[in-house]
């Protein structure tokens, strides 16, 4: 191809090139924006107080466990500490019957001496205690293989619970820095609000409240709101009246503040009947009761995955302890969706 062509079919092929290629997009202004409305950020609120809930109950489940294995370990020792002095008596005992045997080697047999004896009902006694000597040896022996198989075997589970307990201490800071990553989630969205849009949140919170109690106590799902409570009830009731107006604080319970499963078992451990310590474990081992047959001193549960309780008051109310930066206080039954509800004084089936 001649020089002249080769620069024609250049110069074409750049023009084609430049025509074929896309013209540059005019700069589109991105959309301001757009301000939430309050009904999602409540939503969102919500989500994230429930959230730090449910953080909060596992934390409490894995302290409560971790409280039991502490418990155990201690038990563990204490039983291992009697097992060794125990131990070291019997090795005792058995070094004194080694020394006892080796020195009565050379003695003649309680068989040969009957047979030489001169007064042979004298020499059956003998052989009586001789008998009883060897009974008692042998229990020596047994008791020293029994003892040290048992500190053996209680080494091994101090051993295993101390690892057990390093574990749980382990988890508990994990759910413990869970609660605060939560909670420092709400506080920052709700540093991000205005005044006006708090306001507005609160009485928006309170007109859902207000409009689901409504609902709940017209359908008649909670059939007679007059019903008494068992004198246990009463008890539990008296205490969680005692705790009004005390913070809401997460993982505590008790006396100067609650969350709120800290609030309804300590009420209840104070009626004289101790029930599970988090939400869900009272939902999960107490007896079940429908809201129809509600009464004053059972326990309401609240959300999906039971992640709150509160102590029912009576006439459509409850005695709770909300959430953080709140008080403990009486709020409609519906302040929450409700799971269902327990009766910690009704024995299981």
């Amino acid at each position: 191809m001649s020089g002249r062509l080769l620069r024609l079919v250049c110069t074409a092929a750049v023009v084609a090139g430049t025509a074929l290629a896309p013209l540059p997009a005019a700069a589109v202004p991105e959309p301001e924006p757009r301000e939430r409305t309050v009904a999602e950020l409540l939503t969102d609120l919500q989500r994230l107080y429930q959230e730090a809930e449910q953080a909060t109950e596992t934390y409490n489940a894995t302290e409560e466990r971790l409280r039991e294995k502490r418990a155990e370990v201690t038990r563990l020792d204490t039983a291992l500490s009697r097992t060794r002095l125990s131990l070291h008596d019997s090795r005792g005992a058995a070094g004194r019957l080694a020394r006892q045997q080796y020195q009565s080697v050379t003695e003649i047999s309680p068989y040969v001496r009957l047979l030489l004896a001169r007064d042979p009902q004298h020499a059956l006694e003998q052989g009586h205690v001789i008998g009883r000597l060897a009974r008692e040896r042998a229990k020596t022996v047994g008791r020293l293989t029994g003892t040290e198989h048992r500190a053996d075997a209680l080494a091994r589970a101090a051993r295993k619970a101390l690892d057990d307990q390093l574990s749980l201490a382990a988890r508990q800071k994990r759910n413990r820095d869970a609660v605060r990553e939560k909670l420092a989630d709400v506080e920052e969205l709700l540093a991000s609000l205005t005044a006006e849009q708090l306001a507005r949140l609160a009485e928006f919170e309170e007109k859902g409240v207000a409009r689901a109690q409504e609902e709940l106590t017209t359908s008649g799902a909670l059939g007679d709101v007059r019903r008494e409570p068992t004198r246990q009830g009463e008890r539990a009731l008296a205490y969680a009246r005692r705790q009004l107006g005390k913070p809401y604080e997460w993982g505590a319970e008790g006396p100067k503040t609650y969350d709120c499963s800290g609030l309804t078992s300590q009420a209840w451990a104070h009626a004289g009947t101790p029930i599970p310590r988090t939400s869900q474990e009272q939902w999960a081992r107490l007896p079940r009761v429908e809201l129809k047959h509600l009464r004053p001193g059972d326990l309401v549960i609240y959300f999906p995955q039971a992640t709150h309780v509160a102590i029912y008051l009576g006439k459509g109310e409850v005695i709770e302890a909300p959430r953080t930066g709140k008080k403990i206080r009486i709020s409609p039954i519906a302040s929450h969706p409700i799971l269902g509800a327990v009766r910690p004084d009704r024995p299981p089936r």
